[in-house]
């Protein structure tokens, strides 16, 4: 079997699109795209998402960065919503039983505003009626009648008692200790001398007399107290009638309006009540006195207790609400609490002071989030989860708890939460959260997995002109004709090095896009043709590749020793792939292999110095299975091999060279050389079997680039997996050098076939009698470890009778 019969032809090098294949001369005349390109199993589950209603079925979006995740669900809720009824809208007012805490009030959508505008009229027209009423006739009237029937009660009871007294030789005088019983002599109080000249009998009766009318005054004080209350309860009522008559009138249409909800019903109560025992806040407040030198702060009543918060508005909203929160920061995800800073440096808040979050904003309807965000973001994941477990939006001051002292601060009533959560992260988010976080699986129970990459199919080709048409009308770019689309699609091949799918990166593709019509505008073109997107590709490319033209210098130079010709045993050429971030590239290495008599196996010598990872390891490792199944059928394998990537000072992972490896190392055992212009790239089972590889199309240009430099010969090539053919997207050079027949590809499956294709002689099949032909590869390694296996046992049995010699006897 020759190297020919596996050397590919020029139309399986890369996947051309035919610009004939659409029924369009320019993307102009296309209409808007309006859904998401190939990603059917992301919308069915954001579909089935959507429509669970039960507790915990909120989505993540899974994908990479610029799959179009944000934009779908954003298209997808745009549409949705709208077809869904308006949620309520939500207030806070004064709790007038508990200061500490508010009252939450849910509303017809648009009625919190009304509510709120409602209030402001009825305060301030009690600030004015109430005034009126207190200042008038009928009021001013009322009150004398009441505080005169007051005079007069209390003025007939001293003056019976006055009489009482008067007839039994006593007066009732007022003294600093108040009113007393005094006895009295020709009208005038007893002297001291008098009082104690009288008889025994005549004090005693005195006496006696004094204390039955103290007792009888003590009767009256008390009369007098009950009709002060009296009087006060009297006049009292006097205010709450004339509050009621201020209020009636105004109050019962709001109740009318607002009839069928209670709990705004039960708020308008107790604003009643509250103003019918504060009447004296709307009359006019006396002027504080001044202290000459000092302004001090004027103090009036508030009338904010009466104020209501509108925390969530609906009333403008075009079905449910969508919130996309950019920064869901704990006070911007939940709500706040602000404070102001009074006379003294006091803060200060009430219930006007709560600030509704994206939660609220979003109640009865969606809220999409960032899952990066929520997590760097200090105590947002655990609110989250917890306003998820309870079904309540909690307004609270998340640092409370790390304080040494506890603030007496607001409590607001919790909000009843509605809400479909819709997080968008990286699969390694997601993963991250299922494996580490057991409440995870709770709470959010639908994945919708955006691929990276979606299948070539015609339907699917046609949406990506639709994309771009939508792009380049919304940015207000240059057009693509059949020829760009062309060319674009190919680019997203490439992106993805598979001939059979399209990149769906389309954030990248966005950007390419508007490079694209950048280079065919700076060009004096009205539309971005196909040339146009290889420029933009080419000084993409010419951006970020300085690191790469600076490793073909040393390629170049000789600094990096690579043979593009002739053969050598126990050399070959490997190929890497080296990313830096924003570019990768390819580039071969000179790979090594020396085997001697011994029995130290295969030394790998990147992993002696640790400079290889576990999977390159394992890689080295199944060369030691396929020589063992190959040639140790009959004895052991007795020979000691070191294999080395030459010139590589950094870390190697990755098993694609093992396939390589082995190569040099079979070119060692049977000392056949190896062809220096074939580099080759693979990795390799127990069996033989090549493996395909990733980076296949860097790998080739890059090797590619070097036989350029020092000569196409058109001997020269790469080999790679069959199984990597639907991989190539291999740029314009290469492509035209092959079909000129200055450089090949070869695809190969085998060991078997690689070796043939790198040597030029068969590798050879054991026959009847187990023996591998003569002038074939595997017969001389055969023999090569057949003799070193003899070696060997030579060595071993010449040890072992020179050490019996050395034996004492008994």
């Amino acid at each position: 079997m020759t190297s020919r019969n596996h050397r590919l032809e020029t139309e399986k090098l890369r996947w051309s699109c035919d610009p004939a294949l659409f029924d369009f001369e320019t993307t102009a005349e296309l209409p808007d795209l309006d859904y998401a390109i190939g990603q059917k199993r992301a919308l069915r589950s954001i579909e089935f998402g959507l429509g669970m209603q039960e507790t915990g079925f909120n989505l993540f979006i899974s994908g990479e960065t610029g799959t179009s995740r944000t934009s779908t669900i954003r298209n997808i809720l745009a549409k949705r919503a709208k077809t869904e009824a308006q949620p309520s809208d939500w207030v806070y007012v004064n709790n007038f039983k508990d200061s500490d805490s508010a009252v939450s009030l849910a509303l017809p959508a648009g009625k919190g505003s009304e509510l709120a505008a409602d209030m402001k009229d009825l305060v301030d027209a009690f600030r004015i009626d109430i005034p009126k009423a207190l200042e008038s006739p009928e009021y001013e009237a009322r009150r004398a009648e009441i505080l005169d029937g007051y005079q007069k009660n209390n003025n007939d009871l001293f003056q019976i008692l006055e009489k009482e007294s008067s007839k039994h030789g006593f007066a009732l005088q007022r003294t600093v200790s108040g009113l007393v019983i005094v006895p009295q002599k020709e009208e005038r109080n007893y002297t001291q001398e008098e009082y104690e000249g009288l008889t025994d009998k005549k004090r005693d009766k005195l006496d006696l007399t004094g204390k039955k009318l103290t007792e009888k005054l003590n009767e009256v004080l008390r009369r007098v107290r009950d009709n002060e209350k009296l009087t006060k309860e009297a006049l009292s009522q006097a205010d709450r009638e004339l509050g009621m008559s201020c209020l009636g009138h105004r109050l019962d249409p709001l109740r009318e309006k607002y009839v069928g909800l209670e709990k705004a019903l039960g708020y308008l109560d107790a604003v009643q009540e509250d103003i019918l025992n504060t009447l004296d806040d709307f009359k006019p407040q006396a002027t504080q006195p001044q202290i000459p030198g000092i302004k001090l702060p004027h103090q009036e009543p508030t009338f904010e207790r009466y104020e209501v918060n509108v925390l969530v508005d609906n009333g403008q909203t075009d079905g449910a609400p969508v919130v996309f929160e950019s920064n869901p920061t704990y006070n911007n995800l939940f709500g706040r609490i602000e404070h102001v800073m009074q006379y003294g440096g006091v803060a200060v808040t009430d219930f006007t002071m709560i600030r509704a979050g994206a939660l609220h904003r979003a109640n009865g309807g969606y809220l999409v989030i960032d899952a990066r965000e929520v997590l760097i973001n200090p105590f947002v994941w655990d609110a989250l989860k917890r306003c998820i477990r309870t079904g309540d939006i909690r307004i609270e001051d998340v640092l409370e708890q790390y304080r040494f002292m506890t603030m007496v601060t607001l409590k607001p009533e919790a909000v009843p939460m509605q809400t479909k959560i819709v997080m968008i992260g990286t699969p390694w988010i997601y993963y991250l959260l299922f494996y580490m976080d057991p409440d995870y699986r709770k709470f959010f129970k639908v994945k919708a997995e955006f691929d990276s990459r979606v299948a070539r199919t015609p339907e699917v080709m046609y949406d990506y002109a639709l994309f771009v048409a939508t792009h380049c009308r919304s940015e207000k770019l240059l057009h693509f004709d059949r020829s760009g689309i062309a060319r674009l699609l190919e680019y997203t091949a490439r992106m993805v090095e598979d001939q059979n799918k399209l990149s769906s990166q389309f954030m990248e593709i966005s950007d390419f896009i508007r490079e694209a019509s950048f280079w065919a505008h700076k060009d004096g073109h009205t539309l971005v043709t196909g040339a146009d997107v290889v420029r933009a590709a080419e000084e993409k490319l010419y951006r970020v590749n300085r690191i790469e033209e600076r490793m073909q210098e040393l390629y170049e130079e000789g600094s990096i020793m690579v043979d593009t010709d002739n053969a050598v045993v126990g050399q070959i050429n490997g190929l890497s792939v080296i990313g830096l971030g924003d570019h990768t590239f390819g580039r071969p290495a000179r790979i090594t292999a020396r085997v001697y008599t011994g029995q130290a196996g295969m030394v790998n010598i990147e992993r002696e110095v640790k400079l290889s990872g576990p999977i390159h390891d394992k890689g080295v490792m199944i060369l030691t299975g396929y020589l063992g199944g190959t040639f140790a059928t009959e004895h052991p394998l007795s020979l000691s091999a070191s294999i080395c990537f030459e010139q590589s000072y950094d870390g190697i992972e990755g098993d694609s060279a093992s396939s390589t490896e082995l190569y040099a190392l079979l070119s060692a055992l049977s000392g056949i050389p190896v062809k220096q212009g074939i580099a080759v790239t693979g990795s390799v089972n127990q069996r033989g079997m090549i493996q395909p590889i990733g980076g296949v199309n860097f790998k080739i240009e890059g090797f590619f680039a070097v036989c350029k430099a020092q000569g196409l010969t058109g001997r020269q090539g790469v080999m790679i997996p069959g199984a990597n053919e639907r991989h190539l997207m291999l740029n314009d050079e290469v492509v035209a050098a092959v079909a000129a027949g200055q450089f090949h590809i070869w695809s190969v499956e085998t060991i078997e076939q690689g070796i043939e294709i790198l040597t030029g002689m068969p590798a050879g099949q054991r026959g009847k009698h187990g023996v591998f032909p003569s002038k074939t590869i595997f017969h001389l390694v055969a023999k090569r470890l057949a003799d070193m296996a003899e070696r060997m046992r030579d060595q071993e049995d010449g040890y072992g009778r020179k050490h019996r010699k050395t034996q004492p006897h008994s």
